[in-house]
């Protein structure tokens, strides 16, 4: 029906209804006395509407503190109206409220930080990525300029200048940050920050691989290279002294054979292609091959000893003899004649554990922490003694982080050092224990 019949009938009715029963008080009580209950029952209309005006003006002025008036007649119409906008209000606003907290928390979880401005740079909301990047707090720097919280002098470059097309490269707070500004609507810009630390650190480290690499191979390229040579120039060769470089080559090959695979195991390790797949793992049959690998090494120079206290555990056997042997092998190698080693696999209760504990060289407390890096040693010419391919340590490293398990050293020069691999329960071997605590 038309809006307007909606309100014009109900008024034109009253009007008659109060004409009609003036006229007939004024038709059996005289004219006079109808008019003046006409004017009455006007006042009393007047004052009804007004009333219900009031209570419109006061709702309006709070309209989520009382409910809303009723009404009778044309009011009972407008206040249904403003019941169903108020209802759809709240429903937009709830929805409203929903879409914002999901922004905000799909905001949260990114990784890069995303600060909300205005058109003159004061902080309206950031997330907890640029928190953490610039040293920001939502709660206590909102509203304030970012320029005065941000006080880096290639930050503020970049503010005055303007130029936003590119992306801006700083450090700050020890981290190395790709920051960009992007309008956004007419009065809002978005800051974006990328912490680019981890990865320049990992290409970083990729540059030092393939040099490392690169000079591990190139040394024994160069010996190979120089016995083939004089070989070659030298036709009639002492059969003694060719044997001697043949040795040397095929030593030298070996090395670089050692590297190579090395380097694909790591490779292996890290690959997400690679899943850890696990097994049932015999310790003891595992830590007695790894004590003859030991033995045959030391030669004799050595006093080895092993202990087995433990559970078998769930893992892969072969990634496991890789970091147990890579232990053992360097403790013998660092250890001098005459030392002694003990490797021990325990229960601790808190989970197993693994040792191995020589009285060898020694290593000072600087290169601890750097130890498990590819291609570190503590002593390059000891290391080229040895045989070593710097790569063992990082090997032992990523199998641990397969085993979710946890390597740490404890060492002082000239008084030996222990290598122990702490692992979580959850990797014994339940099925197998229950056997063993039946026989």
């Amino acid at each position: 029906m038309n809006p307007q019949l909606l309100f014009w009938v109900p008024a034109s009715l009253r009007l008659s209804i109060i004409l009609i029963f003036a006229g007939v008080v004024g038709y059996f009580f005289g004219w006079s006395i109808g008019l003046a209950t006409a004017l009455v029952l006007m006042i009393a209309l007047i004052v009804v509407q007004l009333n219900y005006l009031y209570l419109l003006s006061a709702w309006l002025d709070h309209p989520d503190s009382e409910k809303l008036p009723d009404g009778w007649g044309a009011w009972t119409d407008i206040f249904s109206r403003l019941y169903r906008l108020r209802r759809d209000d709240e429903r937009n606003r709830a929805e409203l409220t929903e879409w914002l907290a999901r922004f905000r928390q799909a905001m949260s979880l990114l990784p890069d930080g995303v600060v909300i401005m205005d058109d003159v740079l004061f902080l309206e909301w950031c997330n907890p990525a640029a928190e953490k990047h610039l040293g920001l707090n939502n709660g206590r720097d909102k509203g304030m300029r970012v320029t005065n919280l941000i006080r880096n002098p290639d930050f503020i470059d970049y503010i005055i200048l303007g130029r936003y097309e590119q992306p801006l490269t700083l450090s700050l707070k020890d981290r190395k940050l790709i920051v960009q500004i992007i309008p956004f609507e007419n009065r809002r810009q978005i800051l974006v920050t990328h912490d680019a630390t981890e990865s320049d650190r990992i290409e970083m480290m990729r540059r030092d691989f393939i040099a490392n690499a690169s000079h591990e191979l190139r040394t024994p390229l160069t010996v190979i290279n120089g016995f083939l040579e004089i070989a070659q120039g030298q036709p009639n060769l002492d059969p003694d002294v060719r044997m001697s470089h043949l040795n040397l080559m095929i030593e030298q090959g070996k090395r670089m054979q050692n590297l190579v695979e090395d380097m694909l195991t790591l490779t292996r390790l890290e690959s997400i292609d690679y899943p850890l797949r696990p097994e049932h793992v015999n310790i003891g049959n595992l830590l007695r091959q790894i004590l003859q690998e030991a033995e045959a090494l030391s030669g004799g120079r050595h006093t080895i000893s092993l202990t087995v206290e433990g559970p078998d555990i769930q893992g892969s056997t072969d990634e496991l003899r890789s970091a147990f042997g890579n232990l053992v092998s360097n403790a013998v190698r660092y250890t001098p004649e005459g030392g002694r080693i003990d490797i021990k696999w325990q229960d601790l209760g808190n989970g197993p554990q693994f040792s191995v504990k020589d009285s060898g060289i020694g290593i000072r407390a600087e290169h601890i922490v750097r130890l498990t890096e590819r291609f570190y040693r503590v002593d390059k010419s000891r290391s080229r003694e040895t045989q070593g391919t710097g790569l063992g340590l990082a090997i032992v490293k990523h199998v641990l982080l397969r085993h979710e398990a946890v390597l740490a050293i404890e060492s002082q020069p000239e008084m030996g050092s222990t290598f122990i691999v702490k692992f979580d329960n959850s990797v014994v071997d339940n099925d197998a224990l229950g056997l063993l605590k039946n026989h």
